[in-house]
């Protein structure tokens, strides 16, 4: 009697451990498309967990916010984002831009615009000065400054981009040069060629490039020029012949001696009458054509 119990007690186990198994399956709580779904008619309540989501994302190090991914650009290229602190050195970290074959078109550094002693998100800018001849694809490739120069801790990020050749042509700026005039006149200035973006405002664009002053190849070559830095450019017409170009106060600032002021004056009028348009140039600040730049 005790062994037929003991067997009708096994023969319902089974039966319960075959229908548990049998229903699970469809008694439970499924994850779809990032959400709990009920699969049959779960006794337990929809979990608390995430569905689909992973607990241990990792913040980027540095996200760039401009330029985007496969986005087209030119020269210049104003580079923004943020990065960790740790992405830094000194306040700075490399940044090139390549094109499709990895030739380096332009390299420069991106510069916090913040404290970027932290751990936290720093702000970044930078501009990239760049030229090419072809339509083609390029890399923004990113550098975290590694002072330790150990290859373990080297960090990169990069930017897809597509580089469309854009229209140029070129304009002269006028420099002293010593070498070209060992009797150091106050008076002659002589032309060095620059490539700017093809404009409409080309006398504008090129007392642009007069203001930036001499590049530091020109300079080995002995060009250098008398207007202080920093000066801007505020307004330039043309008219009837006569290009009127107005500059803010630092034009002559601190500036004395007749041979200065007769150079300043040289190198503006000179830069703007290499265009056929103009036959003679009057020099402002701040609208005042009266009672500047004075010896």
């Amino acid at each position: 009697m005790n062994r037929k119990i003991l067997i009708a007690i096994g023969i319902i186990f089974a039966i319960i451990a075959i229908v548990v198994i049998l229903r699970s399956p469809e008694d439970s709580w499924i994850c779809q498309n990032g959400q709990w779904v009920k699969h049959g008619n779960p006794s337990s309540p929809m979990p608390t967990s995430g569905c689909g989501t992973s607990q241990s994302t990792q913040e980027p190090d540095i996200i760039v916010t401009s330029p985007q991914s496969n986005q087209i650009i030119t020269s210049p290229l104003s580079i923004e984002g943020k990065a960790k602190g740790s992405w830094y050195f000194e306040a700075v970290a490399p940044v090139r831009l390549l094109d499709d074959k990895g030739n380096v078109l332009a390299s420069g550094q991106i510069q916090t615009q913040g404290d970027w002693m932290t751990s936290d998100y720093v702000p970044f800018k930078a501009e990239l000065t760049f030229s090419y001849n072809a339509t083609t694809s390029g890399t923004l490739l990113f550098h975290n400054d590694n002072p330790s120069g150990l290859p373990e801790n080297d960090k990169e990020f990069n930017v897809s981009v597509q580089l469309v050749p854009i229209q140029t042509l070129n304009v002269n700026a006028y420099f002293n040069n010593n070498n070209l005039d060992p009797q150091i006149s106050c008076n002659k200035v002589f032309p060095v060629q620059r490539q700017i973006a093809k404009t409409q405002t080309v006398a504008m664009a090129a007392v642009s490039e007069l203001l930036k002053g001499p590049s530091d190849a020109e300079k080995s070559q002995g060009y250098y020029t008398n207007i202080n830095p920093g000066v801007k450019i505020q307004k330039m017409t043309i008219e009837n012949g006569v290009a009127k170009a107005d500059f803010d106060e630092t034009l002559e600032t601190a500036v004395g001696g007749s041979c200065r002021v007769s150079a300043i004056r040289v190198q503006i009028t000179e830069t703007l009458k290499q265009f056929p348009t103009v036959q003679s140039v009057i020099i402002s600040i701040n609208g005042r054509t009266e009672d500047i730049l004075q010896p």
